[in-house]
């Protein structure tokens, strides 16, 4: 057992030798380590949003787990929000990250993956991002998932949206657009949606919105479930609970180009902050209103 200081807390961490990624020989302290090296890049995506912990106690060869309630035993000074449930009584407390002291604590609980609503904790039913991940199947070659990436982008700026690109450090990656919060889930999930459809219909064979995999064939599923109430998706800079250390990754489009979803990890992207600015950084400048991108959406499709 020792203790951490950080951000004006004392965290005490423990079993730091354990090997969360097995095959990688890569430790909780390893961990910790990353999340301290990315947490000043990582935190503005993380603060004010509802947050679901993917925990591994075991390391990522056991069965983890995704954790919306906060535990009784976190302490006092980590945030939280009360959220009612949509459908019957009660609610949920979601913890929020705001500070390095949080992520920390976290991480010695054998959080290795941080989901994100799309939404902040002050406006709940407003989401500020829309999001369309790129879920490959086995066997789908990268230049043509970048290919896709590309398509959405173009589509986003169409529609008046400011495309973002995420390597999600799994298979695909996420094409994110930032929102006024001008509209409810709905309204976002369904323009969405329809922004999908158009996307698989000018490509039948290669994109399918089908929700059954075994709809979906050998084409990558267009998922927009990511924008509905309680719906999170990857932060960026969080690990990946697969071999490899893989970590999400923002991008620039020009980098689309040289990447693979998993071509960043724990390895190398201390080295890629050190030298490159946070390609999301700004993104809350460009937020946009669905509803006009929905009538230019609507406009598209006679």
């Amino acid at each position: 057992m020792a203790t951490l200081h950080v951000a004006g807390h004392d965290i005490k961490v423990s079993t730091l030798d354990k090997e969360l990624f097995p095959e990688d020989r890569f430790r909780k302290g390893d961990v910790l380590l990353h999340y301290l090296a990315v947490a000043e890049a990582m935190l503005p995506h993380l603060a004010g949003r509802p947050l679901t912990m993917r925990r591994f106690p075991h390391g990522i060869g056991a069965e983890g787990f995704f954790q919306k309630e906060a535990s009784e035993y976190f302490p006092d000074w980590i945030r939280s929000v009360e959220v009612a449930h949509r459908h019957g009584e009660g609610s949920t407390r979601y913890v929020v990250c705001d500070d390095t002291a949080t992520l920390i604590y976290l991480a010695n609980h054998a959080t290795i993956e941080f989901h994100v609503w799309p939404a902040t904790a002050d406006r709940l039913d407003r989401p500020d991002r829309l999001v369309i991940d790129l879920d490959p199947p086995d066997g789908v070659a990268v230049s043509t998932l970048r290919s896709v990436a590309r398509r959405a982008r173009d589509l986003f700026l169409e529609l008046g949206l400011t495309p973002y690109v995420q390597a999600t450090g799994g298979r695909g990656y996420h094409v994110v657009a930032p929102l006024d919060r001008s509209a409810d889930f709905k309204f976002v999930r369904d323009l969405a949606g329809a922004m999908a459809e158009r996307l698989a219909a000018d490509d039948p064979e290669g994109l399918t919105t089908a929700l059954r995999k075994n709809r979906r064939g050998d084409r990558i599923f267009l998922d927009v479930n990511r924008n509905g109430r309680a719906q999170t998706f990857v932060a960026p800079y969080s690990l990946r609970a697969r071999p490899g250390v893989s970590v999400a990754t923002p991008l620039d489009w020009s980098e689309l180009g040289r990447s693979a979803p998993n071509s960043f990890t724990a390895a190398s992207i201390g080295r890629r902050l050190a030298r490159k600015a946070d390609p999301w950084a700004d993104m809350d400048e460009y937020a946009a209103a669905p509803a006009a991108a929905r009538r230019r959406l609507d406009a598209l499709n006679g």
